[in-house]
């Protein structure tokens, strides 16, 4: 069995493509606490995983040709925290680069391989992500 840093490694990777986005997910809390920062068409506080998906990640995907593909760029950790530096390597319907970067700071309700993320605050390009989806979204 591999050690904390693999597991989170492993966890965060699920993010680079939508077919695994169900594994990263299984490992968030049902009522987590999100915040996405920004004045964004996405940003806000979320208080269920069910809420913040909706929001974001289903919102965002419906503008992505392929859905959102975000790859771990960094991984810092400290106990029951995780600094995750994630790349956005998207392309939006309209054929532009969603090359947005993120730093999602979560907290996990533990540290063992099983542990929950329960809560996180997401810094991100909002100014990228305010043009993608009006440049995209269909109402």
């Amino acid at each position: 069995m591999g050690n904390l840093r693999d597991d989170r490694i492993h966890l965060f990777s699920r993010l680079e493509d939508p077919a695994t986005h169900g594994e990263f997910f299984a490992r968030v809390s049902d009522d987590v606490h999100w915040t996405v920062m920004g004045t964004q068409p996405l940003g806000g506080t979320y208080f269920s995983k069910k809420a913040f998906r909706e929001a974001t990640f289903d919102r965002l995907a419906r503008v992505m040709k392929e859905g959102v593909r975000l790859k771990l760029q960094r991984l810092y950790e400290d106990g029951d925290t995780a600094i995750v530096e994630l790349l956005a390597t998207s392309m939006t319907n309209d054929g532009a680069p969603f090359d947005n970067e993120y730093c999602w700071i979560c907290r996990f309700d533990g540290e063992g391989p099983d542990a929950l993320i329960v809560e996180v605050r997401a810094y991100l390009d909002s100014a990228m992500v305010a043009y993608a989806v009006a440049r995209n979204e269909r109402n």
